[in-house]
């Protein structure tokens, strides 16, 4: 029985990828990021309007939002540079997720 290796990045280097490429955690380069994103918070874009959202990155680690993660990851994978991190879901139904995981 042979073993088959997933193409998919382990979530750990998965987060940390998504860490780089939307977050100004870190970084003293204001140049690259967005004025409005204030540090340990990063852009993501919901719904089919797009619509832009700061978030923290303390969200990583809620099981819900690591959900949308993977669905975004399905369908558009990685490599997104040109159209920002982009969750697939209904806006509304993101507001949802957003203020319970702000209750907690």
């Amino acid at each position: 029985m042979a073993i088959r290796k997933s193409n998919k990045l382990p979530q750990t280097a998965a987060l940390k990828q998504i860490l780089k490429r939307c977050s100004s955690f870190g970084k003293t380069n204001t140049e690259s990021f967005p004025e409005d994103v204030p540090k340990g918070h990063f852009a993501i874009y919901v719904g089919e309007n797009r619509s832009r959202y700061i978030i923290p990155i303390s969200w990583l680690g809620h099981p819900e939002f690591k959900s949308l993660l993977q669905r975004a990851e399905e369908e558009f994978g990685f490599n997104y540079h040109d159209m920002g991190l982009t969750i697939p879901c209904e806006e509304n139904d993101f507001l949802s997720l957003a203020a319970m995981m702000m209750i907690r």
